[in-house]
C-alpha cells in the first residue's frame, strides 16, 4: 500500500511525527510521504532522531505541500545520479520505478548526471536514455547542470536529455500554463561551481512580465540561493550537490561538504519567504559509500493559496 498525502502537527495535522510513523507501520505502507504545509521539519526530527528513523521500515519519500494557485500539482525532486560510480542501470531503473509510483505532474533533476571520474561509453548512454526515458509526468521533465556534468562532454548531455524527454536549462527558463491564466515559471542556472551561473540571464522574462503565479528557480549548487534571492523574489529553490555531507557521524560534523554547499546542505530552510529544499542525491561523490544518510528522491505538492 502507498500513502503519499499526510500530516503531521508541525502543520495542520492531530498527530505528531512519532505517532503518524507508527500508524504507517501498523498498516503496513510499503511507500510513505509525510507532507506538512510549507515545511521539512517533520524530516529534520526523523534525521537527528534515531528512534524516529528505525519506526518505519517502508520506504519513506520526503515531501511537502506548497502553496500557490497551481492546485494539487505533484513535484518530483531527484539529483546527484553520478552515474557509473555506484548508480547503474539496475539501480536506475528502481529510482524510475519509484518515481513513476508518485504518478508526478512534474520532475526535477538538479544536476550531476554522470560521475566525471567514469568515461561514458555508447552503451552506458543508451542506458541511460532508455531509462530516464521511462520517467513519466504530465507537464514536464526537467535538468540542470551539475559541476560533474560540467567538466563531461555538454553535447552528451544535452543528447541525452533531449532523446530522454526532459528540457535542459542552461540559464534559461519555461512556463507551464494553467487554468484562470495562472503561469508557472521554471529557471534553471547553470552550475556555480566554475561560475557559469547567470541569474539575470534565467530571469530576464520578468522586465516585460509580471504576471506569474509561482516561481520556481533549480540550482545544482545550494549556497548560489543568496545569490538569486539577493536580486529577486522567487517562491522556492530545489538544489542538490551537499549529499547533505555522505558520511554522517552522529554529534560530529559533515564529512564531505563541496564549495557550493557550505552554508545550505540539510533539506530544508526557509530563507527569508522562500523555501530552500536540497535533495541529499541518489549516488555517491568522491567516495563509494554514505554513512547516516540515505539517498533521497523528494516529493512536493503544490496547493492553491488559502486551502
Amino acid at each position: 500500500m502507498i500513502d503519499l498525502h499526510s500530516h503531521t502537527t508541525n502543520s495542520d495535522g492531530t498527530w505528531t511525527t512519532k505517532e503518524l510513523l507508527t500508524k504507517a507501520e501498523e498498516l503496513g505502507l510499503e511507500i510513505f510521504s509525510i507532507t506538512d504545509h510549507d515545511t521539512a521539519k517533520s524530516y529534520i526530527e526523523i534525521e537527528n532522531n534515531k528512534e524516529l528513523k528505525n519506526i518505519f521500515k517502508g520506504k519513506l519519500i520526503r515531501g511537502a505541500e506548497l502553496n500557490c494557485t497551481f492546485d494539487g500539482i505533484k513535484i518530483v525532486h531527484f539529483s546527484d545520479l553520478h552515474y557509473l560510480r555506484v548508480t547503474d542501470k539496475n539501480k536506475l531503473k528502481q529510482i524510475v520505478e519509484e518515481i513513476n509510483l508518485i504518478n508526478p505532474d512534474i520532475v526535477f533533476f538538479t544536476g550531476d548526471l554522470i560521475d566525471k571520474d567514469f568515461t561514458t561509453t555508447d552503451k552506458d548512454k543508451d542506458d541511460l536514455i532508455e531509462e530516464l526515458n521511462n520517467i513519466k509526468s504530465k507537464y514536464g521533465k526537467y535538468a540542470i547542470i551539475g559541476n560533474h556534468d560540467h567538466v563531461k562532454d555538454i553535447n552528451l548531455l544535452k543528447d541525452i536529455y533531449t532523446n530522454s524527454g526532459f528540457i535542459l536549462l542552461q540559464n534559461s527558463y519555461d512556463i507551464i500554463y494553467g487554468k484562470d491564466n495562472d503561469k508557472l515559471f521554471i529557471g534553471g542556472v547553470d552550475t556555480y561551481s566554475y561560475n557559469e551561473s547567470d541569474i539575470d540571464k534565467v530571469m530576464n522574462y520578468f522586465t516585460e512580465n509580471e504576471d506569474i503565479s509561482y516561481k520556481i528557480i533549480l540550482t545544482h549548487e545550494p549556497d548560489y540561493t543568496d545569490i538569486i534571492l539577493s536580486k529577486y523574489k522567487v517562491n522556492l529553490v530545489l538544489a542538490g550537490h551537499s549529499h547533505n555531507g555522505q558520511i554522517n557521524i552522529p554529534y560530529v560534523k559533515k564529512l564531505f561538504l563541496p564549495y557550493g554547499s557550505k552554508k545550505y546542505y540539510e533539506n530544508y530552510y526557509k530563507v527569508n519567504d522562500t523555501d530552500l529544499y536540497v535533495s541529499s542525491g541518489i549516488g555517491e561523490s568522491r567516495i563509494n559509500f554514505r554513512l547516516f544518510n540515505k539517498p533521497s528522491i523528494n516529493f512536493y505538492r503544490i496547493n492553491k493559496l488559502g486551502s
